[in-house]
């Protein structure tokens, strides 16, 4: 079957590694903080799909006409990203997700618009490029594009992992992939060809709160001190058990106990500020966890301790 006309690509898979490593044999890529996207792109249409084949367009309605950036029928990998502040911001990605409101989403569009990022190119005019190896792709990629605010190729750098790894650490990005020069591209599968170092880190949270979604997921409200005042830091899903609200013996309380309100204080049930976790995260500028995990509650733990990081 024609992979453009079954529009079911299961993507590459990157795996984690703990430690960069430097190699003639690889090339290095910044990893972009936002949403993995296979591109179906022809003369007159764009399709854009994540990684469980969900359709994206009418999330971001502002890509739609990013076919006409392109030579011929092709079929693209690479990521959707919002730029803001100079940097990929995945909250407002996360955020524009969420919405299911049209003219919402038209003025969310306007205010951050987002932008398609390719890395590769798997397809092009009813030929599959996955076996040529990755350099060669490349190349191809970067003569089917003309580049512009909306449709922009991925740059690397050749050898250099754990300076470029370096490099992100200092600018708080989420890290680096590394990609075997020769590599193919198999789909839904991780190989050693394919793999990234992020920038992880762990800090203790204060639960001020809580959401309830639907399915019974529980969504915690965190918050952490700057002296006695505390602060607003996001919100964790990921790793949270379903029973969490009946497990732990939460005190409730009538308002939220921030002196600025966050926006998802209509949906909350604000606790009192006692319970400590601790959250696998990914750095970002507004001093939020990105991409937060619960790791655990630590009990016994002074919420008083959970002190937001000084600004470098």
């Amino acid at each position: 079957m024609d992979l453009f006309e079954t529009k079911s690509i299961k993507p590459m898979l990157i795996k984690d590694i703990q430690e960069p490593f430097n190699s003639p044999d690889y090339i290095y890529e910044l990893k972009l903080d936002g949403i993995r996207c296979i591109a179906y792109l022809n003369e007159t249409a764009t399709d854009l799909r994540n990684k469980e084949n969900d359709l994206l367009l009418p999330y971001y309605p502002e890509l739609a006409d990013i076919h006409v950036f392109t030579k011929g029928k092709c079929i693209l990998d690479g990521e959707l990203v919002i730029i803001k502040n100079g940097v990929p911001d995945f909250f407002e990605m996360q955020r524009r997700m969420h919405l299911d409101d049209k003219i919402k989403i038209e003025l969310a569009a306007r205010q951050y618009p987002a932008s398609y990022v390719a890395y590769d190119i798997l397809y092009l005019n009813n030929k599959e490029l996955i076996d040529l190896p990755l350099l060669r792709r490349k190349e191809i990629l970067e003569e089917v594009i003309n580049e512009n605010a909306k449709l922009a190729v991925t740059r690397y750098v050749w050898e250099y992992g754990i300076e470029l790894h370096d490099f992100t650490k200092q600018q708080n990005l989420e890290g680096v992939v590394g990609k075997g020069k020769d590599s193919k591209y198999y789909f839904d599968a991780e190989t050693r060809n394919w793999i990234t170092f992020k920038n992880w880190g762990n800090r203790n949270f204060v639960v001020c709160g809580y959401i309830r979604k639907e399915k019974g997921i529980t969504s915690l409200i965190l918050g952490q001190y700057r002296g006695t005042e505390l602060l607003y830091k996001g919100h964790v899903t990921l790793g949270v058990p379903l029973n969490f609200a009946s497990e732990y013996n939460l005190k409730k309380i009538d308002s939220s106990p921030f002196r600025l309100t966050p926006s998802c204080g209509k949906e909350a049930i604000w606790l009192n500020p006692e319970l400590v976790c601790e959250i696998h995260y990914m750095p970002n500028k507004k001093g939020r966890p990105g991409k937060p995990v619960l790791r655990g509650i630590r009990e016994g733990k002074n919420p008083f301790e959970c002190q937001e990081e000084p600004k470098k």
